[in-house]
């Protein structure tokens, strides 16, 4: 029997399903590749020695499209086994009324059984239960290269508290890996085969943070048309991490403590109580208990949120880590050969603070691989080095805006435009949060956000000449 990890090629647009589908096949053992669209996939599977064992094909255009998709996979390899992710549970509909006997197909929401399963099936594996061994160490490594105790000590729990069903708080720096480990938990729970879902506290203002969670009812306030519900109801039997938690205004503290304790609430508008099963994890980069003593957050909440506490060492307290992190990334966003690191730029990436940590590490690496000039890196590297040195420090324990004030270097900028510009910000980040909420329809955001549909194409198109509106987009 052949040791070789089998490679699975994704085929799949939608971020939330891919985390979830690369999580869960690491766990099962499977090395993961992904592919965006048709371009891509046919040029994936017929390149010289990318040895794709099977492909998962999303199924979301035309059945004809699927069927073209396919013929043109066929061309390349006839024997490929390919399973297709769809909504529909009839296959004729998509690869034509005769089939394809070399077609498997899953029907969404996926679960970790049924993808096994049909893997399995497609690749002739005899079927056998994973070993949780042999999960844990075919998690995603972002987080794990266990070299530095603290996170030898995390990574010898993730066991224990993965299969139990208490809350999870994570702390620690942000870009450490926070929402990787949650889902590294989730994956390795009884939960796996059902959703995971997040949240971002500090992207919503308050009411639009409380329609996602609970849900609202028809009517519940202007726009709200139909009855929809919250992410507590989405997932249910399944997880829900509630990332920046330290953010989350004091009243729906109150609301989120209940579905802590006992596991109801009640819709926007609604009157009947709605019961859920899930498990919820929480996540920040700020100190809960400095925000207890001023008063910014929930003493009762603190403790039912705190049965499990993990605390993820900053990447400059795991420099050990860091070669084997700036490797991983090379050959995760790179074609062909990996860049080899020179020791040049190996000496630079040790010498950085990495302030922005591991998603600092994998953001350089992947610039590295667009210019692919070592020389440059290094003197990048060393100038941030230069400047974090001189840079007067920034207290973790501020508030998010003082922080930002702090932050920034001294300049010539009034006051009143600094202050201008932070309410741009924030009026760009309750925009953005609206319309990725209703999938980009203007109008459906405008009743989110409270405001004539005129009156947000106006403020669309004034915070479009402002820098925080590109930086959103990390342009």
């Amino acid at each position: 029997m052949t040791t070789r990890v089998k490679k699975v090629l994704v085929a799949q647009g939608e971020p939330e399903v891919c985390s979830y589908l690369e999580t869960t096949l690491r766990c099962l053992g499977y090395s993961v590749e992904f592919a965006q669209n048709e371009d891509a996939i046919l040029a994936s599977v017929g390149e010289a020695g990318r040895d794709i064992s099977l492909v998962l094909l999303d199924t979301a255009r035309s059945g004809e499209q699927t069927q073209e998709t396919l013929r043109k996979i066929r061309r390349y390899d006839r024997q490929l086994p390919v399973i297709l992710l769809t909504a529909t549970s009839s296959l004729s509909a998509l690869t034509g009324t005769n089939g394809c006997r070399d077609v498997g197909l899953l029907t969404k929401p996926i679960g970790k059984d049924d993808l096994n399963e049909a893997i399995h099936r497609a690749l002739q594996i005899p079927a056998h239960p994973p070993q949780h061994q042999a999960a844990v160490a075919g998690l995603m490594p972002e987080v794990f290269f266990p070299q530095n105790p603290g996170m030898r000590r995390i990574h010898s729990a993730l066991k224990q508290i993965g299969e139990s069903d208490v809350p999870v708080l994570l702390e620690g720096e942000s870009g450490v890996g926070k929402e990787v480990l949650a889902r590294q938990l989730h994956a390795l729970s009884p939960r796996a085969a059902r959703p995971f879902l997040k949240l971002n506290c500090a992207a919503l203002p308050s009411e639009l943070l409380e329609s996602e969670l609970f849900g609202y009812e028809r009517g519940a306030f202007t726009g709200a048309f139909r009855s929809k519900p919250g992410k507590f109801e989405l997932a249910e039997g399944g997880t829900v991490l509630l990332d920046e938690i330290a953010d989350m205004e004091y009243r729906l503290q109150a609301k989120l403590l209940q579905v802590l304790q006992d596991h109801e609430f009640h819709r926007l508008g609604g009157k009947e109580t709605v019961r859920v099963n899930v498990r919820i994890m929480a996540a920040t980069h700020w100190n809960l208990e400095e925000a207890m003593r001023k008063g910014r957050f929930r003493e009762d909440l603190y403790y039912r949120l705190n049965v499990v506490s993990l605390e993820l060492p900053a990447l400059r307290e795991r420099r050990d880590e860091i070669l084997p992190l700036a490797e991983f990334f090379l050959k995760k966003h790179g074609r062909g050969a990996p860049l080899p690191l020179e020791p040049t730029l190996q000496q630079a990436l040790l010498s950085n603070d990495w302030p922005g940590n591991i998603r600092e590490l994998e953001n350089v690496m992947r610039r590295f691989l667009v210019f692919r000039d070592t020389d440059m890196l290094v003197e990048e590297l060393r100038l941030k080095t230069h400047r974090g040195q001189v840079a007067s420090p920034v207290s973790p324990a501020l508030p998010p805006a003082q922080a930002a004030c702090a932050a920034e270097p001294p300049s010539d900028t009034s006051i009143l435009e600094k202050f201008n510009e932070a309410k741009n910000q924030a009026e760009v980040q309750a925009i953005l949060a609206a319309l990725n909420s209703t999938r980009w329809n203007r109008k459906q955001a405008a009743a989110l956000l409270n405001i004539d549909y005129r009156a947000l194409l106006y403020k669309m198109k004034k915070l479009a000449k402002c820098r925080s509106f590109w930086e959103s987009f990390g342009l």
